[in-house]
């Protein structure tokens, strides 16, 4: 047991040892660890020029929003990091069929505008990851139209067949589709053709465009899209050996040009396949488990589903060595899962901020935006002040695509000087994360409070610092517990004291969906 924790008392408390998790105090950590990231979709972000699309411009004049570069400031939300979805040339919106890897979108400006975002971005303490899609290409890419008419180089760039192969996809969707007398496979839809990338000459490809993002631009890493389907093995089509070979030869690639890159895959399964990726093929996983865990707990109203999976990742991971989310951009929003309940969003970010995991919070989250699919509509332009049909996204009459179906109050301009809105409950939050390592990287370790399954209560600890953490995830307080510390601690965040608390009870009752933090000494 923990040196700041000897013989505490935890009156109705009980600490659920972990021999992993007392471990992981020990084990290396990298950068990314210490950071908040921020996922952005350009095109519906900010518009600069007013033509009714966000741009790379839109990003540098909000830069100033998710952190301003001064860290003794509050009026930021505080991220560390940002994604940026797809930037490359492409004729979709969503930008994930691309047709050339080294041109910026030219809906969204320029590499001058991307470089520009970089030097801003990076003078704020900002990392920037980028979308890097090495599945597929758009059918339009000239790669494609040469293999097509079965020009050299390119004949076997993309997987083709002289017959009809005839099986379906892992969810029982069309994947050979014809042209010009020949089937090529195309995982998600014709118009995405997948890359062979059995063929040396697309790897070699694929590591020159890396190497010029990385080394020539000069971004900090890459998301990559649907790793776990890049080389079938005939009817197996999802994190084959051949998957699993492929990419660790590309993350030894990354590490021998850019060894502080971050690669982080997006492999959509359990944690138990996409685990087996890190740290091997990429540095991150998304865990799409603690995702879906998380929105299960606050339904319920208590930790279960959660812990269980944190309990997990524990013994999977390299210590926090995945990345965490509420929702993302291919998920109805988190916000209409909880039918509007900003309590219950409190308690999501407090989750997402708190529990190990390197955290990704998705654009417009930190104020309650909606959205439920079709795609676009978890895509939409990001809030910025009231007005009724642009929110203060572009200048133009109407943007790309219409707002969220949100009603007064989400948007920054609203909340920003709210000191309870759910905005500035990200922006203490994250600050905290920054300001004490234990949220970070530190261990993790659940206290059971007896009686009361609706409350969370859970130690994050390195050899320097032992945060302490409370939340009700329920909407009755709860009442009949107390905490008698032999080391005082200090609170960080939440209500009551201005300082330490000589003997701790957190009022008569844990308030519903409210959240302590505190530090012990």
């Amino acid at each position: 047991m923990s040196r700041f924790l000897r013989p505490i008392l935890l009156v109705g408390l009980v600490l659920i040892p972990s021999l992993s998790l007392a471990q992981q105090a020990s084990e290396e950590t990298f950068w990314w660890n210490d950071r908040v990231f921020y996922e952005i979709f350009v095109r519906s972000f900010h518009d600069s020029d007013g033509d009714g699309i966000g741009d790379l411009r839109g990003v540098i004049e909000k830069l100033d929003y998710l952190n301003d570069g001064d860290p003794t400031t509050t009026t930021d939300l505080g991220v560390t990091g940002i994604w940026l979805m797809p930037i490359m040339e492409s004729p979709s919106y969503h930008g994930y069929d691309v047709t050339d890897y080294r041109r910026i979108e030219p809906d969204y400006g320029s590499l001058a505008d991307f470089r520009a975002l970089m030097r801003e971005a990076h003078a704020r303490g900002i990392a920037v990851i980028i979308d890097m899609v090495i599945n597929h290409t758009s059918v339009q890419h000239p790669w494609f139209a040469a293999s097509t008419q079965g020009e050299a180089p390119y004949n076997g760039w993309y997987v083709w067949a002289n017959e009809n192969p005839g099986f379906r996809g892992p969810d029982s969707q069309t994947v050979w589709h014809e042209r010009q007398g020949r089937w090529y496979y195309a995982l998600f839809w014709d118009g995405m053709p997948d890359l062979n990338l059995r063929t040396s000459a697309v790897t070699q490809e694929l590591y020159d465009i890396a190497n010029v993002w990385l080394n020539v631009v000069g971004v900090d890493g890459f998301r990559l899209d649907a790793i776990k389907h890049l080389v079938e093995e005939g009817r197996n089509q999802e994190s084959t050996r051949s998957t699993l070979t492929w990419m660790a030869q590309y993350n030894d690639y990354i590490d021998s040009i850019a060894p502080d890159a971050l690669l982080v895959g997006e492999v959509w399964e359990s944690n138990f396949i996409a685990s087996q990726y890190v740290p091997e093929q990429v540095d991150l996983v998304f865990d799409f488990d603690y995702a879906a865990a998380l929105i299960t707990s606050l339904e319920q109203g208590r930790p279960d589903s959660l812990d269980a999976i944190l309990d997990r990742a524990a013994n999977i991971y390299p210590p926090g060595q995945f990345a965490t989310f509420i929702t993302n951009h291919d998920q109805n929003r988190y916000m209409s899962a909880l039918r509007g309940d900003v309590d219950q969003a409190r308690i999501a970010a407090s989750l997402l901020l708190t529990t190990p995991g390197v955290p990704f919070v998705y654009y417009g989250e930190e104020i309650g935006m909606t959205g439920v699919k079709p795609d676009e509509r978890i895509r939409t332009p990001m809030r910025w002040d009231e007005s009724a049909t642009t929110a203060g996204f572009t200048t133009a009459d109407r943007p790309w695509q219409p707002l969220s179906e949100d009603g007064a109050g989400i948007s920054t301009a609203a909340q920003t000087d709210d000191p309870d809105s759910l905005l500035s409950h990200y922006r203490a939050l994250i600050q905290l994360r920054h300001q004490y390592p234990a949220l970070a990287r530190g261990s993790y370790a659940r206290l059971e409070i007896e009686e009361s399954p609706n409350a969370y209560a859970f130690i994050r600890e390195t050899d320097d610092e032992t945060i302490l953490v409370l939340m009700n995830m329920n909407d009755s307080p709860i009442s009949g517990y107390a905490l008698a510390l032999d080391s005082t601690p200090d609170l960080l965040y939440g209500w009551g004291a201005d300082g330490g608390i000589d003997s701790y009870t957190p009022g008569d009752a844990l308030d519903p969906f409210s959240t302590l933090v505190l530090r012990l000494r």
